[in-house]
């Protein structure tokens, strides 16, 4: 599934249940879990025990795919959030509703893929370790490029840094657009063009 080595495959059921009774999940967080998700499941388990091929070198040694199925595409981070606390091992979430899947993980922030039809959805291992398999799938979901000089974080920053100028380029353009007075418009105006300078 998703393109994983079969050998990597558990397919283990996580039962809500258990896992609120075994971390003392307060009520509301459960109230707000089973708002989103209504199963889950250790789908594979990434580590050179499964996969010969890579070694563990690096800081990260092994990792989960964790699959959720969810009520409705929109699911809160706090919710993964308190998966990834509570496991306390590295994950790369498989979000699935109707037929749909989304690759969801954190790195330095969340990162989502598109939504997919669940036969088109794929995660590759590429690499020589771990380390590298976790950073490609981080590079892939996040739209990022593994081999550049900036690093991932420096990416991920650089990119949030970008979506907060369009924000601020898009509410200023709105403002001008209702800006009757000349000025007041040329001003909004060279604010727009430094913003635009700075992407």
């Amino acid at each position: 599934m998703y393109g994983l080595p079969d050998n990597t495959i558990v397919n283990r059921p996580l039962y809500k249940t258990d896992f609120y009774a075994k971390f003392n999940i307060k009520n509301v967080e459960r109230e707000r879990f089973d708002a989103d998700i209504s199963k889950m499941r250790i789908l594979a388990w990434v580590s050179p025990q499964r996969v010969h091929a890579l070694s563990d070198a690096g800081e990260v040694k092994e990792f989960y795919v964790m699959q959720l199925e969810l009520k409705h595409q929109e699911c809160a981070e706090q919710n993964l959030q308190l998966l990834l606390r509570n496991i306390g091992r590295k994950m790369l979430f498989a979000l699935q509703c109707e037929g749909q899947t989304q690759f969801c993980i954190f790195h330095s922030r969340w990162l989502r893929s598109e939504w997919k039809t669940t036969e088109e959805a794929t995660v590759t291992l590429k690499g020589l370790s771990i380390e590298d398999a976790w950073r490609n799938i981080v590079a892939e979901i996040g739209g990022l490029d593994a081999y550049a000089e900036q690093t991932l974080e420096e990416q991920i920053e650089s990119n949030v840094q970008r979506e907060k100028l369009l924000k601020q380029i898009e509410a200023l353009e709105k403002q001008m657009r209702v800006e009757k007075q000349t000025r007041k418009k040329f001003e909004l105006h060279q604010r727009i063009v430094k913003l635009k300078e700075l992407i």
